[in-house]
């Protein structure tokens, strides 16, 4: 027992390293070459904008260009002290330092001048279309799939468990291929949510669902998504768990996934039912996994979002902070490995990131489990599966970062965690999440 629990850090260490450029105050990681361009393409790691604190990240960007070399010395100790802040909790007061997943943006404060818009490389028209996309459905049946497909990149983590995703994710599409014939530009703001669960088991099934409600606040139109295998019900029940509480209800699309999985005969009488019991606008099936009728969905998407310019800019893919994504990663290889309860009783914080301009970047990542059983379990016989983890996850993070990386996972026991209020807001399931 206690060879295990000595045994409970697991570091993995990559053979080479780049150099990057670290702008501290917006938490942007680019590499040298792509840092002037400001862009995201398939090379460049995710960006980072938060709404409510863009102009003053842009007045910082603009003020401190020819200050973003700075000595490792100095970076570790300002990044030391930023883990310090955020470790003890005293910048709970600073608005800046959270992101609302509630929060409308409001269309002409989001919008920046003509001379920002065109370093930023916004682009829209009298045509451009922008708005809000709430996705539910009950678990396992593809949400994240689907989520991923539209996006054009891997952003929400995706098992063959049930109920891998806990937080809302926002996902951004932007882009001028949804509707090639038209050429109308489109930004649409994606909710990837967590599966309708009939029973709550714990605070945080209660707290994930009540962020499934409060996604089709702000959305201009809704996606359900029911598994085609399955015999046909009706979706009140998730109708009522998303928008049940809006006097005006936004477009409704039933997207009928998996389809690949079903008969050609057998899925035409299924998308009749559907089409005939369902109070929904129209039903469209797909096979999310394939890609298959992905383009049907924007095209009817399309449709229902209003006139108006971009929230974001284009390059944008989500306002969740890289590290959010690198926690979930972690999250996505537990899932993988381990069977039963083990990936349900995990929460993964990372909990130290350090961007090193000569060397690589350094997280630090930790795993609370409820019991010590679980701890063992985790670790394994002489910490082989924690290792293991460790590995699987530094490879993806790195693909993800596109940056070398120095990964470091303690696992340790945080009895009933899911039953506390305080720490699961901490953790981000009560609807904001820490963006710095």
């Amino acid at each position: 027992m206690e060879k295990l629990a000595s045994s409970s850090t697991a570091t993995v260490v990559p053979t080479q390293h780049f150099l990057f450029q670290f702008h501290q105050h917006s938490l942007f990681f680019f590499p040298k070459t792509a840092f002037s361009t400001f862009h995201r393409n398939r090379t460049e790691p995710l960006s980072l904008l938060c709404c409510k604190s863009r102009h003053r990240r842009l007045e910082a960007l603009s003020s401190k260009q020819d200050q973003l070399w700075v000595s490792e010395e100095e970076l570790e100790l300002e990044l030391e002290e930023g883990e310090d802040s955020y470790l003890d909790g005293d910048d709970d007061d600073d608005d800046s330092s959270f992101l609302s997943l509630s929060d409308k943006p409001d269309r002409n404060m989001a919008m920046l001048d003509d001379y920002e818009g065109e370093e930023l490389d916004f682009d829209y028209g009298p045509d451009h279309r922008s708005g809000y996309v709430a996705l539910l459905g009950k678990p396992n049946v593809g949400k994240s799939t689907l989520a991923n497909q539209m996006l054009g990149q891997k952003l929400s983590i995706v098992t063959d468990k049930p109920q891998t995703t806990r937080h809302r994710i926002l996902c951004i599409c932007s882009g001028t291929d949804y509707q090639m014939i038209l050429l109308n530009l489109l930004q649409m703001i994606l909710y990837d949510t967590p599966g309708v669960l009939q029973k709550e088991m714990h605070l945080l099934d209660s707290m994930m669902m009540k962020n499934v409600r409060s996604a089709a606040v702000n959305a201009d139109c809704v996606l359900v998504l029911v598994d085609a295998r399955k015999t046909p019900e009706k979706i009140d029940g998730l109708l009522e768990e998303g928008i049940g509480d809006l006097k005006d209800k936004p477009p409704t699309l039933l997207i009928l996934n998996k389809k690949d999985l079903v008969k050609p005969g057998e899925l035409a009488k299924k998308l009749e039912w559907y089409e005939k019991f369902t109070e929904v606008d129209e039903v469209i099936p797909v096979s999310a996994k394939y890609g298959q009728g992905v383009e049907d969905v924007k095209d009817w998407i399309l449709s229902k979002l209003p006139n108006g310019p971009a929230y974001y800019p284009k390059d944008i893919v989500s306002e969740h902070p890289e590290r959010f994504f690198v926690a979930e990663i972690v999250r996505e290889k537990i899932f993988m490995q381990y069977r039963n309860e083990i990936p349900y009783a995990c929460q993964v914080n990372v909990v130290n990131y350090k961007a090193r301009p000569n060397a690589k970047e350094y997280i630090q990542v930790e795993i609370l489990v409820e019991k010590n059983t679980q701890k063992i379990i985790l670790i394994g016989r002489e910490g082989k599966a924690l290792k293991l983890l460790a590995t699987a996850a530094r490879l993806d993070v790195e693909d993800f970062l596109q940056k070398k990386v120095y990964l470091e996972i303690e696992v340790k026991v945080r009895a009933n965690w899911r039953q506390d209020e305080g720490l699961l807001n901490h953790y981000g399931y009560g609807g904001q999440i820490r963006v710095i």
